[in-house]
């Protein structure tokens, strides 16, 4: 590949939102190339997609069958990537609740040494806009509760915006990985601290989705809760 980074986009449903982040993240790393991977959108996303691979370049599309999950789609988008020779990866979320002008400081943090780089709600300078009381209570109680448990000191353990060097994956065994919902996060940096890579924190501003529906589900708070215990446990 011409490009030595792959920033990941899973979709499901989100023709709404996917052209605008495809365009913004063109102007934020030109170089760089976009996976998206569509778990069976039944919108037209994936259709999308392929229209604009004809005069995007870099733009790729791995189809999936259904549902199957965040973390699923993560470990499928890294193992293409770590097949065709990409050095750097990305992921963040397709509805403009991560700003795709924020990737240049990821970029900066991998330059200056860090193999995992972690964007934080948490830490000085980053905060949440939009969203209501109970998202701001499950948010920062469940990263709370898996610091606590896991004996971290990150702050915000359950950011979806992240970047990984090829080094990082291949540490943290994507093969072996055992959360599917919001706890594969908190499985992937915890991994990562335990295989003694250098995580980096920095700030982000996390903006509650434009359109579309959160896919964030009862289940999927229910597996961070387990999960974590069941991290601690091995």
């Amino acid at each position: 590949m011409s490009s030595g980074t792959l920033i990941i986009v899973p979709t499901f449903n989100e023709a709404e939102n996917i052209p605008g982040v495809l365009a913004a993240l063109q102007v934020a790393l030109p170089s760089a190339h976009t996976l998206v991977v569509d778990d069976a959108s039944a919108d037209g996303t994936s259709r999308l997609v392929e229209q604009l691979a004809h005069t995007q370049a870099g733009l790729h599309l791995l189809r999936r069958p259904a549902k199957l999950g965040l973390g699923t789609a993560y470990v499928d988008g890294f193992r293409w990537g770590l097949e065709r020779g990409y050095e750097r990866f990305f992921e963040m979320d397709a509805d403009f609740s991560h700003d795709p002008m924020r990737l240049r400081a990821f970029v900066s943090a991998l330059d200056a040494g860090a193999d995992v780089v972690v964007g934080s709600r948490n830490m000085p300078g980053g905060r949440v806009e939009g969203w209501g009381p109970l998202r701001h209570v499950l948010s920062k109680g469940g990263s709370l509760y898996s610091r606590l448990l896991l004996g971290v000191s990150v702050c915000d353990l359950t950011t979806g915006f992240k970047a990984y060097t090829r080094q990082a994956l291949e540490s943290i065994d994507i093969g072996s990985l055992r959360s599917n919902g919001y706890a594969f996060q908190i499985e992937t940096t915890y991994r990562a601290l335990r295989c003694g890579l250098r995580v980096v924190e920095i700030p982000i501003v996390f903006v509650d989705r434009r359109a579309g529906r959160s896919k964030m589900s009862l289940a999927d708070v229910l597996e961070a809760v387990t999960g974590v215990i069941r991290m601690r446990l091995r």
